[in-house]
């Protein structure tokens, strides 16, 4: 069975394949797989709206069974920002460097309880008939006050998770993927996965 992942970020891609490894009856397809396809804009107020718009036009379009997500930094101090904007704090055609030094500056001299943040994922499954299941997933921690470590991608570099002396951009890949909010969102939905999975298989055992 295929199933697209809604998005071109290499990194985003081997996350979810990665964390989805168990799946074996599952071939993890992208949206580099179809390069004529054009990704809606993502117009939505929450993350959850904006997965949604992305799952569902890519199911209906590509004619597949679609995941698609959208994660945010939400910094309570900040009354969420840089939130639903992640991707486009410092600019609309902002890069990472440009968006972490964008929520240090607006951080700066503030104490460590007050830079208390969260990642947020909002990860939906959809068919070419619509949205068959939306799950979120959390991971709590603080924005340092400088840039740590090689690894991840976005505010990784400045995100560290509560209970850990690491940043995620220290952390190993699989350490990452065992407590990350896309993990955290996986989680609630392999079950879903792995039942379509086996209807699939059923379906193509009787046709035979």
């Amino acid at each position: 069975m295929e199933i697209v992942i809604a998005s071109t970020n290499l990194h985003k891609i081997r996350e979810i394949r990665e964390m989805c490894k168990q799946l074996k009856n599952i071939d993890f397809l992208s949206l580099l797989n179809f390069p004529d396809y054009v990704q809606i804009e993502e117009s939505g107020d929450t993350l959850e709206k904006n997965a949604i718009l992305k799952a569902v036009d890519a199911a209906e379009k590509l004619n597949k069974w679609t995941i698609a997500d959208d994660s945010g930094l939400f910094v309570p101090v900040l009354d969420g920002a840089p939130g639903v904007r992640s991707r486009r704090y410092a600019s609309e055609d902002a890069n990472d460097t440009e968006n972490r030094q964008r929520l240090l500056q607006a951080l700066e001299g503030m104490a460590e309880y007050k830079r208390s943040a969260y990642y947020e994922c909002s990860l939906v499954l959809a068919s070419p008939e619509g949205v068959k299941k939306n799950v979120t997933g959390r991971c709590e921690g603080y924005i340092t006050d400088t840039e740590r470590g090689r690894n991840g991608f976005g505010y990784d570099s400045i995100f560290m998770k509560n209970e850990y002396n690491k940043t995620f951009a220290e952390l190993e890949e699989s350490v990452k993927n065992q407590i990350s909010h896309r993990m955290k969102a996986l989680q609630k939905l392999i079950p879903t996965l792995e039942s379509l999975s086996l209807q699939n298989d059923q379906q193509g055992s009787n046709n035979n």
